[in-house]
């Protein structure tokens, strides 16, 4: 009987390892874009960098977000406190519901610890006590809150609280969010909090709600939060060769899933243009009065960025319609721009690839170096590379 029981367990052992190595590699359904399909009733994705949507899904509802609105309150926190400023809590700052620090009246805590408590314990009594230090009250903390988002861009999100329970008007959409968590993550103690896994401060310690951290490779964070109104709202970022993504879900019952599936999804719409330090570039410089008639260029520092596939990015090399001589190699002659819908990509500087320099021969008028000049002007107008490098 007790191997019997022993051979049990081991296969419920063996059953529960298998399946949890196996949930992210079940085939993904997908819709008629490619796109894997999804549980959230609200999804958006962007490029962290640029700030570029690469999917949305409804992503302009207002929706509630649970605690996933400690992320905005640990921003103005940041913003307006020092790490290492004390706190000391008041009793109408405790006992605050839903997830807790278990705070008590007279307790002094840093600014820093209660921001580990804030994002990875999700407290909302240390939202709680962090907003009223800050903004004096929730109230005109809330005004905080509103006026940021507006300075950020966000025109259809509405904070009544820190902590992100449930209100009337307590409303944010997966655009907003996703523009407010990306100048978020642009705040380094923000980021280093938010990859945290697990931190102790005396007797306290904070373990992570962000299981991506440890599911999906290249996870660097941010926030959970659920109510029962609200559903599961996840908000996190992942990085993959240099480049980060952000995803926002509201109400997703599958929410780990499909931030995994959607990651794999949007790393894979990226190339990456490199073009290295030295690298001649596909164009002259016209050179008036010299040996030469054009001098080459080239780049002096690499350039290496992702754009999105077979999208019509441009390379434009910005100098002069021509130059005098001397030239000399590795001179500034101009600069190379990446440019993609008009927005500039990347960039880097353009040298004199080599040294050209006056013919000992030649000596012109200033009515024929104004007529070289004109002729070199409408001959080699323009300088710019379109479509792919």
């Amino acid at each position: 009987m007790k191997r019997v029981v022993a051979l049990f367990l081991i296969m419920l052992v063996l059953c529960a390892v298998f399946l949890s190595q196996s949930a992210y590699a079940v085939p993904v359904a997908v819709n008629e874009s490619g796109v894997p399909e999804i549980s959230a009733k609200s999804c958006i994705v962007i490029d962290a960098e640029t700030g570029a949507v690469i999917y949305e899904k409804d992503a302009d509802t207002p929706m509630g977000i649970a605690s996933t609105t400690k992320i905005l309150t640990a921003l103005l926190v940041l913003e307006n406190c020092y790490l290492d400023d004390i706190v000391t809590i008041k009793k109408e700052w405790t006992g605050i519901e839903g997830s807790s620090m278990l705070l008590k009246p007279g307790e002094q805590l840093t600014v820093e610890a209660m921001l580990y408590g804030l994002l990875l314990h999700s407290g909302n009594d240390a939202a709680h006590a962090l907003a009223c230090y800050v903004g004096g009250s929730i109230d005109k903390f809330a005004d905080m809150m509103n006026a940021r988002v507006t300075e950020l861009g966000c025109t259809n999100s509405h904070f009544e609280n820190p902590h992100g329970l449930d209100g009337k008007t307590h409303l944010a959409t997966a655009r907003d969010l996703a523009i407010i968590t990306r100048e978020a993550m642009k705040n380094e103690k923000f980021a280093d909090i938010v990859s945290t896994t697990k931190i102790g401060f005396g007797k306290r310690v904070f373990e992570n709600h962000n299981k991506l951290l440890g599911l999906y490779e290249g996870t660097i964070g941010v926030k959970t939060g659920y109510t029962i109104a609200a559903g599961r709202s996840l908000v996190s970022c992942a990085v993959r060769d240099d480049m980060r993504v952000i995803i926002v879900t509201l109400d997703d019952r599958d929410d780990w899933v499909d931030h995994a599936n959607l990651y794999d999804w949007a790393f894979n719409q990226y190339e990456t243009l490199e073009i290295k330090k030295g690298e001649p570039i596909s164009a002259v410089l016209p050179v008036i009065s010299v040996v030469k008639a054009t001098v080459s260029l080239t780049t002096s520092e690499n350039i290496s960025v992702k754009l999105p596939k077979n999208s019509n990015y441009t390379l434009t090399i910005e100098a002069p319609k021509f130059v005098y001589a001397v030239v000399v190699r590795g001179g500034i002659a101009g600069q190379l721009v990446v440019r993609l819908n008009g927005r500039v990509m990347a960039s880097a500087p353009l040298v004199f690839a080599e040294t050209v320099r006056q013919a000992e021969n030649e000596r012109l008028t200033a009515y024929e170096l104004i007529k070289r000049s004109w002729y070199m002007a409408n001959e080699y107008s323009g300088y710019q590379m379109f479509g792919y490098y």
